[in-house]
């Protein structure tokens, strides 16, 4: 009887440790860019593998000079909800000018 106690308890402490979800990864640091006429614009430590469409990136006003002051690798893409063929992975530190647009950003 104690033995199959022992066994149920040590079943369940498994399955609730399982259960819990674990915190997601997050990008320390901050992803910058520009929108409109040039206002500054950023993410502060974004979630890692999650599809971020930039906030004021419009169809016909998309962000542009990221700085990828992030610690993961930051993957832009010119069309919203990371999509398209035309994208630009940033290593962590990089700077680009304001010739590369961009709508959405992936973290890895």
């Amino acid at each position: 009887m104690r033995l199959r106690n022992a066994v149920i308890a040590a079943t369940s402490a498994l399955a609730l440790v399982l259960a819990v979800p674990t915190s997601a990864n997050a990008a320390a640091g901050d992803f910058l860019y520009k929108i409109g006429p040039g206002v500054p614009a950023g993410i502060a430590d974004p979630a890692s593998g999650e599809c971020v469409n930039l906030f004021g990136a419009t169809e016909e006003h998309p962000a542009f000079a990221p700085e990828n002051f992030t610690t993961s690798t930051a993957t832009v893409f010119l069309d919203f909800d990371c999509n398209g063929d035309t994208f630009y992975v940033m290593n962590p530190g990089k700077k680009l000018g304001d010739r590369l647009k961009l709508r959405s950003v992936v973290f890895s």
